[in-house]
Order: structure tokens, then sequence, then C-alpha cells
């Protein structure tokens, strides 16, 4: 009887225990619940557009109807371009293709920049404004090979003129553009000192803010300026506001530059003026393993390239070559981007334009498109400090992985090409979606 006793006093323990458990417990899987949703909505609200390819969320498959936007089709559409992005991966070269396809269509139906009328002055009167005329108003003939390193500045600016971005409406603007040149103010005598060139900027951002009501509303964030000359990184740096809040978009694109702030700066690609049709030299025609040609003066880690690898019989590294430049990128599977003053050369782009895998050796460079583009599948980056190892680095590199970055180039090539009228994923609109990226959520009331 005292067993039994016991064990009824058990069975009525643990039933107590399993009741008091049920009453007790309940509330911590509905408080666990409200944590998440709180979180949840917390962060939908306060994440902003994100600027990295990780961001690129379900979200920019809906319209603001909520409707679905499917992907680009392979066709060509009023805008000329070509979405397909590869035939043997899902994504190609790009982070997620079918993602940045949709919200690459919703900017261009939507996005809209504003241009200050100084651009379209183009008269020949003597006022302190127009003498300066020439500094605002479009290149005349930007193609010119003497433009040189200069082309993706001024290009950009005819390129938006001829744009379907354009608004004459400035309450419909997302952006509002600064149309001077820093080239043709290093160009201009009367200003082409560094510091003469950051005190004409610095004193017409003062007379943009006292003409007009933009750039007050928001100190700047709103307003943008292009430069692919190496003085451009100096040049806001006598307004605190213009290099604190406007968007510098540049070719001088590096981590390392105090003027220069990743997050909210725009990396533009240096373009040289290039035929635009040039037949590439199939892989098994590229009998060199490695080309460059450059100076070296201004450059440690150019000396120490040439150094090691000089006279190497399997790799063309030279301070000035033998042959033709365009023959090195057309012969060559692989094609250095080594820093000299500046992390940014116009090399890269060659050795796109021209077939050849670049291989970039230039810390601290922020490559354009980069939250687009996925660099690691065309193109080889090494550290500079990795130099003695880079031969071991490109023959690492098998046949197929060769291959497969060559296909992966050809599809880049069309990011990496100026119009005056621009088309399709070109240099200018893939810029464009840059600074589309960095809109707000809440646009500001003029």
């Amino acid at each position: 009887m005292a067993l039994v006793s016991c064990i009824k006093e058990n069975n009525k323990s643990r039933k107590l225990s399993h009741q008091l458990c049920r009453h007790q417990c309940r509330p911590l899987p509905i408080l666990v619940l409200v944590l998440v949703l709180t979180f949840s909505s917390w962060f939908a609200f306060f994440s902003p557009r994100s600027y990295g390819h990780n961001s690129f969320t379900n979200t920019s498959l809906m319209s603001k109807n909520n409707k679905f936007i499917p992907p680009i089709p392979n066709t060509q559409t009023h805008h000329h371009y070509n979405s397909s992005p590869s035939s043997t991966s899902k994504s190609g070269p790009y982070h997620d293709w079918q993602l940045f396809a949709a919200d690459f269509e919703e900017m261009m139906r939507n996005f809209k920049i504003y241009v200050y009328p100084h651009v379209y002055n183009n008269n020949n009167n003597t006022s302190s404004e127009e003498a300066f005329a020439g500094i605002f108003l479009p290149h005349p003939n930007p193609l010119n090979p003497k433009i040189g390193n200069y082309l993706s500045e001024h290009m950009f600016k005819l390129s938006l003129l001829r744009s379907s971005l354009i608004t004459t409406i400035p309450q419909q603007a997302h952006f509002f553009f600064l149309p001077f040149s820093i080239n043709a103010m290093r160009n201009d005598r009367r200003i082409r000192s560094e510091a003469a060139i950051a005190e004409f900027v610095a004193q017409y951002t003062q007379r943009i803010s006292s003409q007009f009501p933009f750039w007050n509303a928001s100190a700047g964030a709103d307003h943008f300026y292009v430069c692919c000359h190496s003085v451009g990184r100096d040049a806001a740096s006598k307004h605190a506001d213009l290099h604190n809040n406007a968007v510098q978009v540049t070719c001088s694109s590096s981590y390392f530059q105090k003027l220069y702030v990743s997050h909210k700066d725009v990396s533009l690609p240096q373009v040289w003026p290039r035929p635009l049709h040039v037949p590439l030299n199939p892989p098994h025609t590229r009998d060199r393993l490695v080309y460059f040609s450059g100076r070296i003066q201004n450059s440690n880690v150019r000396q120490e390239l040439i150094a090691l690898w000089g006279n190497d019989t399997s790799m063309d590294v030279f301070d000035k070559s033998p042959y033709p430049y365009e023959e090195g990128f057309r012969r060559s599977k692989y094609c250095l981007h080594v820093k000299g003053y500046e992390v940014n050369t116009a090399r890269v782009s060659d050795a796109i334009h021209y077939g050849c895998i670049p291989v970039i050796l230039s810390n601290y460079y922020d490559l354009p498109f980069a939250n687009v583009l996925d660099w690691t599948k065309f193109s080889v980056i090494i550290n500079t400090g990795e130099i003695p190892f880079l031969k071991e680095r490109l023959l690492s590199i098998t046949g197929q992985m060769y291959l497969t970055m060559y296909r992966n180039l050809c599809q880049v090539r069309r990011h990496f090409v100026w119009h005056k009228t621009p088309r399709g994923y070109d240099s200018f609109y893939m810029t464009a979606y840059q600074l589309w990226l960095r809109t707000s959520v809440n646009r500001l009331s003029y």
C-alpha cells in the first residue's frame, strides 16, 4: 500500500508540474514571436537602399503598385539593350542578373536628373558667368584621341544631355548635376592650379545655393559632379557640404583618398577613345601569358614589377613596349593594371576592350560597378605585396577557368563603352544606376 500511495503521489506531482509549465511557459513563444516581428518591422523601416550586391532584395521585382516586374526579355527594346547574361551560368559575371535587371528597368522608367542651366548657355557676351561658359558646356569633340584619360568625364555630360533621364522640371528630379568640368578648368590658364580650381568650384557651389532652393533643401546630398582628372579629388576641398554630402563621380576612386567616401561616392570607369567594333582574338591565338607597358617613374609598384619580371621570357613586362600598345592586349591572355600615380588607369577598360583578362595590382581601388559585376569572374585581383608570386598565381588558373573568365569578359565589354546618345547597359547608364541606388526613399519636396 505504501508503494501504491507513493506512485499515486508522484503521478499527482508530475501532472501538477505539467499544468504549471503549460500556464507559466506559454508566454515564452509569444514573447519570442513579438520580438521577431518587432525587429523585422524595425529593420524594414530603417534599412536604406543598399549599395552592395547583397542588397538586391526581392522587393526590387515589385513595382510601386505591387505588380511583378519580369526580367528584361532577350530582345531589342526601345532602350536598345540586350539582356542575356549568360548561356552557361545563371548570372554570368553578375552578382544577380535577374534582380539587377529588374531594378535597372525601374530606373529607366522613373529616374530623373536636373542639370543646372549653365550647361545650356552658349552666347558670346562678356559677363563674368559667360566668360567661363566653356567649363560648363559639353566638349565639342569628346571622341578626339587627344582627350585621352578624360574621355569619361566629357562623355558622361554629353550622354546625360541626350538621355531619357533628363528633366527640365527640378521638382521631379531625384538628383541635380553640377556641370563644371575639371578637365576644362585644368586647361584654362586662368584657373588651372589645384587651389584655383577648388576656389572656383566653391564659389560656383555657393552661387548655386543662393540662386536656387534645391541645394539648401538637402545641403547638397542630392547633387553630384563628375571628374576623371587626378586633381578632381581636391575640387571639393574648400566647400564642406560639397565634400561631405554631394556625390563625387570619379575615376580616382580610392579607399585610401581622404576626399573619396566609398559608400557615398561613385567609381567612374576610365575609358580611352577606342574603335567601338573591334574583333577579339580568340583564346587559342593568345600566345603570350602577360602584357604590361607603362611608365615607372611615379610608381614603386611598377618599379618592383619591372625588376622582378622584366626579363621573364614568357611575360611581356615593359616600361616602354617595343611593339604597338594595342598588339600587346590582342596577343596576351592576361593584361596587368598596375597602380601608377593613382589607383586607376585606362588599362582596365583597355584590357576588357581587347578581350584580355585584367590582372589588377592596385590596392584600395574601388572598382566600377562592383555592386553589380562580380569582378572575380572576369579578372584577377592581386595584392601589390604578392608581386613575387604573380606568375605562380596566373599559371595556377586552369584552362577551363580561363575560358569561363574570357566568356564572362566578353559579356561585360558593353558596360565599358560610351555613346554620344547612350544605349542600354553602356557606361553612362551603368553609372547612372549607381546614382539611382543612392536616391533617398523619401524625396524632398521643393
